[in-house]
């Protein structure tokens, strides 16, 4: 699966859980400062990520994603 495959089903979880319209998430935004998202918006962005793409991130990884391109780098890797 490319990055831009990745980031477009990322920014789709993402407009769901956190009620941001896509337009708004770019590779760039910072989860916590530019999307508003606390800790527990977080677990459950990773747990809908998880089941959606059918992988496992590690809990420590999923708390070294600052931005939406960590994510969708670090989901590139796997996929």
């Amino acid at each position: 699966m490319d990055t831009n495959t990745v980031f477009e089903k990322v920014k789709a979880l993402i407009s769901e859980k956190l009620e941001i319209e896509e337009d708004k998430i770019t590779l760039d935004s910072s989860f916590r400062k530019d999307l508003g998202a606390d800790s527990l918006d977080t677990y459950e962005l990773v747990y809908a990520i998880e089941e959606e793409l059918g992988v496992s991130i590690p809990d420590e990884k999923a708390n070294d994603f600052e931005t939406v391109r960590d994510a969708v780098d670090f989901l590139s890797t796997l996929l």
